[in-house]
């Protein structure tokens, strides 16, 4: 069970957290672009957080599922359509088996993200993560983005039920991007050869805008403008790139290191972007304005905390009950079986949940006949109906 590839989109590629361990042998980490919508997506759908998504840019997929099961998409906006119909972004989606799911060009932001509940996509973890590299060749889907007709997997057969489905939504994230406005606040740490370049080098990069440029990808996000000044110019002997690293080489003009990053790089890094502003850069589109902010590794390390608190709050909004999110025959069919296993185990013990003393494991079969008439009984079904 799992979903075909109608048509590819533009650099679909299976990614999780990203690849851990292995930049001392030259691996890039890979990973999701933008973590806080591969996070909340995983979330919605009851995933594990480091559970992979679909991620896409500039134009999303169309894919035909061949099992029922939820979806959520996160991200920028790709106009996302099941069967035809619009579905909403931050929400928790239904889609049955035969159902086409198709994305568009996006109306806001660069990247978007498809979690699939039960796990996604059933792919080899390589090294330690499901992530594509795409410059090696190796995890995610065959180590390459996906191509017309590919089948793609579920990990688990799917699930066509998510307890308290109506909680599984979320609001306001658009107004952390803030698409609508041209110009985007970046926040950077100085560092670590902020002293390779003059004063006048340094307020030029924190006091005059810079535009994303249309030379950008998952590698890094070039960035136009003025020149940034260096003492003696900005060749150093190489050494480690971190994520936000921002490179400034011999034109003078800054690149954001991002998550296809090479391990090792022989430019000056005027200063670091803090984590929870990346995902802010990645989703901006070319000529979006850029203006760095100067914080201190401590306010980095504050808002890295603040971004834990709002997910962790956003855990408890996403499964907390509500109206209609227990359904009785869906609950009878998914007992079924763990009674069905007990009954196994029990001999001719009864059975631990037993509304009747005299059902014991030799009449396991009358399980299914008991629940069907307590779905009946709570919801007035027919045997037709099932």
């Amino acid at each position: 069970m799992g979903c075909t590839a109608i048509k590819p989109g533009i650099c679909t590629t299976v990614q999780d957290a990203g690849r851990f361990g292995y930049m001392g042998s030259g691996f890039s980490p890979s990973g999701v672009m933008d973590m806080r919508a591969y996070r909340i997506a995983n979330l919605l759908v009851d995933n594990d957080p480091d559970d992979p998504v679909l991620e896409f840019c500039l134009a999303g997929p169309t894919l035909r599922f061949t099992r029922s099961t939820f979806v959520a998409m996160t991200g920028g906006d790709f106009d996302a359509r099941v069967d035809g119909k619009p579905v909403p972004m931050y929400v928790a989606v239904p889609v049955r088996r035969g159902s086409v799911l198709a994305f568009g060009a996006p109306k806001t932001g660069v990247y978007g993200y498809l979690a699939i509940a039960g796990g996604s996509i059933d792919t080899p973890l390589v090294m330690g993560s499901r992530s594509t590299n795409l410059k090696c060749g190796i995890g995610g889907w065959k180590g390459r983005p996906l191509a017309t007709g590919d089948y793609l997997p579920f990990r688990t057969p799917g699930t066509d039920y998510l307890p308290n489905l109506g909680s599984h939504a979320v609001e306001g994230e658009e107004a952390y991007y803030d698409f609508p406005n041209d110009e985007v606040r970046i926040r950077a740490i100085p560092g670590p050869q902020e002293h390779l370049f003059t004063p006048e080098g340094i307020e030029t990069f924190y006091g005059e805008p810079f535009d994303v440029s249309a030379k950008c990808d998952r590698m890094g996000f070039r960035l136009d403008g003025p020149v940034v000044e260096t003492v003696h110019g900005s060749d150093i002997i190489s050494d480690g790139i971190a994520l936000g690293a921002v490179q400034i080489p011999s034109h003078g003009r800054p690149i954001v290191m991002l998550a296809d990053r090479q391990t090792t790089g022989g430019y000056a890094k005027i200063a670091t972007v803090a984590s929870v502003d990346i995902p802010k850069l990645v989703q901006s589109r070319v000529g979006r304005h850029v203006r760095f902010e100067r914080i201190s590794v401590q306010e980095a390390q504050r808002l890295c905390r603040d971004e834990e608190l709002h997910m962790a709050a956003l855990s408890k909004m996403v499964k907390r009950p509500c109206y209609g999110g227990v359904s009785p025959r869906k609950t009878a069919r998914r007992l079924t079986p763990i009674l069905e296993a007990q009954a196994l185990k029990s001999g001719n013990q009864p059975l631990w949940i037993d509304t009747d003393e005299h059902l014991h494991a030799e009449k396991r079969p009358s399980l299914r006949s008991h629940f069907a008439r307590l779905e009946d009984t709570q919801r007035g079904d027919t045997h037709e109906d099932r």
